[in-house]
């Protein structure tokens, strides 16, 4: 069976081609499966008899399964998308966050069952790598999170064209660009004004810097950029963030002045976790402005939000604020992060999900995907 939530419009209008239909279908089945959330083929009116019959025998929309959605005091809430493995009958599961602001309501998306590039910081990297997601296993995380919420308290009066989710960021677990190809054609369906039709300022892809995929983005699907940076010189990148020693600093700040020639917005976000006597010195906020002087950008600064056996404590507000003011001192928008969903571990960098390490952790350099 061929489940059509993995194709984006084109792929869907080459695949009706293929059956000896018009492309014009890609189209109609956008409508149906994103703007209305409707997998049932009973239900697409507009779609002819025969052909729902035939799509019937020949393919399928599978979707992830939900295992446990959870609510935060704050509002946020967090879904447990279960992500079993057909190969080999392993079961795992990724998590999916929504944060709702009042002007914006922002989804956070897996893009990998665990992730390969274990920096030290981070709960899903601590558990090492399964697989990529499908591309109905990424989008199916917005699919399930919009109608989730549609038939929820408060938001179950609301027309079909308005957003409950107006911002994507691929921010969950895994690292997006080692899952290239599955994370832009989702992210084509986010975009494209028949299904979800999001601007592509309001899509973010966060890289910790896959220097080539980088590159490729910008030619391919320019969104919004964040990196995932966390330190401000080599040596201690290498450290904590360990696919920096085959994409160091110097290599990655240029990647990102290439990025800004295509991208929807003007700068790069560079997160910054705040490690406690790690990378929250004044010494180190002087050395992040002497980094990125060339680079067009703005700071994201994220207190650890801690995890068992993490081994780093989060920075003191005090030291928060003094890296701010270095950073904002020298010209730069600087933002702190809120801690949001911590009592439902939904918090950056706490997103653990349920994963059978299968990463090869004797390799020297991290297991991506070929391009």
């Amino acid at each position: 069976m061929t489940n059509l939530l993995n194709f984006n419009q084109q792929q869907l209008a080459d695949y009706f081609v293929s059956i000896g239909e018009k492309p014009f279908r890609a189209k109609q089945m956008m409508h149906w499966l994103y703007r209305y959330g409707i997998t049932d083929l009973d239900q697409m009116t507009d779609i002819a008899k025969v052909l729902r019959a035939k799509l019937a025998d020949e393919t399928s929309f599978t979707l992830p399964d939900v295992q446990e959605e959870l609510i935060s005091d704050d509002g946020t809430r967090k879904w447990l998308i279960g992500a079993n493995n057909q190969k080999d009958g392993t079961s795992s599961s990724v998590e999916t966050v929504f944060i709702p602001e009042d002007d914006r309501g922002t989804l956070c998306i897996s893009s990998q069952v665990g992730c390969a590039l274990e920096c030290t910081f981070c709960s899903t990297g601590r558990q090492g790598f399964n697989r990529n997601l499908s591309v109905s296993e990424i989008i199916g995380q917005l699919w399930i999170a919009n109608n989730s919420l549609r038939q929820s308290d408060g938001y179950d009066m609301l027309p079909p064209g308005d957003r409950i989710i107006s911002n994507v960021v691929m921010m969950g677990m895994g690292e997006p660009l080692a899952n290239y190809d599955n994370v832009v054609t989702a992210m084509q369906i986010m975009l494209d004004d028949h299904a979800y039709g999001l601007s592509r300022r309001r899509v973010t892809l966060s890289t910790s810097g896959l220097v080539p995929q980088m590159d490729k983005l910008k030619d391919d699907c320019p969104v919004a950029l964040a990196v995932s940076l966390h330190a401000p010189n080599d040596e201690l990148r290498d450290e904590i963030v360990p696919i920096n020693k085959k994409y160091p600093l110097k290599e990655l700040m240029a990647a990102c002045n290439r990025y800004l020639v295509k991208a929807p917005r003007d700068f790069v976000t560079f997160e910054y976790v705040m490690l406690d006597g790690i990378n929250d010195t004044v010494e180190h906020a002087h050395q992040l402005v002497e980094l990125v002087q060339h680079v067009n950008c703005k700071f994201n600064l994220i207190p650890f939000n801690p995890f068992p056996n993490s081994g780093y404590g989060t920075s003191t507000p005090n030291h928060i604020r003094v890296f701010r003011d270095i950073l904002t001192k020298a010209g730069y928008i600087v933002t702190v992060r809120k801690t949001r969903g911590e009592d439902i571990d939904a918090a950056c960098g706490q997103l653990a999900g349920k994963v059978l390490d299968k990463t090869t952790r004797s390799a020297k350099f991290i297991p991506i995907e070929v391009m």
